[in-house]
């Protein structure tokens, strides 16, 4: 089981999204995150992947957990457990790097079609107040869910 982040940073009813440019999960939107360290934690491993995907520097006091999405899959590569953050209070100007090209999006014009096939069932539940523990099983592929539980915490 990997462990992974995800943070969005929010701001007056919009929402940073970084377009991946290479590698898994190329060509989609998504919030800057990656995968944990050995010897961080979880927060330390947001603030280190927001400094080094989009350029901006964050402090821990203003992470906001939203929860924890669990992916399961036929193809156990897919199995990661991705804690989810919003982060409001944030130093720097989100610029784009060789991995990641930030866009501010409007909560309520999401990009679903060009998003990963799980996000338009639990983002607009965070961006929305909720804090949630939900678990997606897919396909071998990742590309179609299976099964979904979504639970408010």
């Amino acid at each position: 089981m990997k462990v992974s982040t995800l943070c969005f940073l929010v701001k007056e009813g919009q929402i940073l999204l970084a377009m991946k440019k290479h590698g898994f999960g190329v060509g989609k939107w998504n919030g800057v995150g990656g995968k944990v360290k050995l010897g961080e934690t979880v927060e330390t491993a947001v603030l280190r992947e927001l400094k080094e995907e989009i350029g901006v520097d964050g402090e821990e006091k203003y992470l906001e957990s939203r929860g924890i999405l669990r992916f399961r899959s036929e193809n156990s590569d897919l199995d990661w457990n991705t804690h989810v953050y919003f982060l409001s209070n944030w130093q720097g100007e989100p610029t784009e790097s060789e991995e990641m090209k930030p866009q501010w999006h409007d909560n309520n014009q999401l990009p679903f079609d060009n998003m990963w096939v799980d996000d338009k069932h639990w983002l607009p539940l965070v961006l929305d107040g909720q804090k949630l523990d939900a678990e997606f099983f897919f396909d071998s592929t990742g590309s179609k869910i299976i099964d979904m539980q979504i639970k408010q915490i």
